[in-house]
Parts: C-alpha cells; structure tokens; sequence
C-alpha cells in the first residue's frame, strides 16, 4: 500500500516549496528511485525544471518535463499521466492526484498559506479514513 508523507515547511514562499521539492527528488534519486513531480501549473514545473539543473553545484538532477513524450528517471508535469513511472510521487497541487495510488510513495509538500494548510488537512483526512499510512516531517 502506498505510503504518504507530509513535509510541512514554516514559510509560505513559494520557492522554497520548490526547493524541498528538489531536495526530495535528490535524495530519492541518490537511492535508486525513480521520481513523477507534480507541480500545480507549467509555469511552476518550468521553474522547477531549471532549479533541478542547477540544485547541487557539484551535479545536476537528470529530468524531463512530462510534455516532452520522453521518459527520464524524474520527470516533472502539470497535471500529464505519469506514464512509466510507480515509483516516487512529489505532490506539489492542493489537490489529490487520481494517479497517486499506482505509486510506492507519495510526498505532499505543505508550505504555511492558508491554501496549502486547507488542503493538507483535507488530504490528511482522505488518506487516513482509505486506510493509508501516514507521516509528518516538520522541516
């Protein structure tokens, strides 16, 4: 059964979300995993493809975006089926994706705006009441 983890973050900036988000994908990665970045709209996951390029100075994150057609160990959509990948899911929508259950894990990345925070504790309730396993991660 799919695992969920909530990663709570003390700030509502947006760019810092991304960066957890990167953070995420490159510990996910240096373990072997393969990763589907959901990210809320295109010009978000363009920002974060960028960031995923240039997160570590000493390498870069290998990645696609979903609209591409291709297929890479991460890849990054706004919404697109997550086509090969079951692996690794960062949620970075307030909403639930209908595909989050095909993975292994899924991250939802929370940050402290209302919207977020409202959607969170929606998303805590849904999961928890299917029966899934749940975490908290204060960052």
């Amino acid at each position: 059964m799919t695992r969920i983890g909530f990663y709570v973050i003390q700030t509502a900036d947006p760019d810092q979300r991304l960066h957890i988000a990167a953070r995420l994908t490159d510990k996910a990665f240096q373990q072997g995993h393969r990763v589907f970045i959901n990210s809320s709209n295109e010009p978000e996951a363009r920002q974060l493809d960028e960031l995923l390029w240039s997160f570590r100075s000493d390498s870069f994150l290998p990645h696609t975006l979903a609209s591409s057609g291709q297929v890479d160990a991460i890849t990054v959509g706004w919404g697109q089926e997550p086509q090969q990948h079951n692996d690794f899911l960062i949620n970075l929508t307030v909403e639930i994706p209908a595909f989050f259950s095909r993975f292994q894990r899924v991250a939802e990345v929370v940050s402290q705006d209302p919207a977020s925070l409202a959607a969170s504790r929606k998303s805590w309730v849904f999961y928890k009441e299917r029966g899934y396993q749940l975490e908290k991660h204060d960052l």
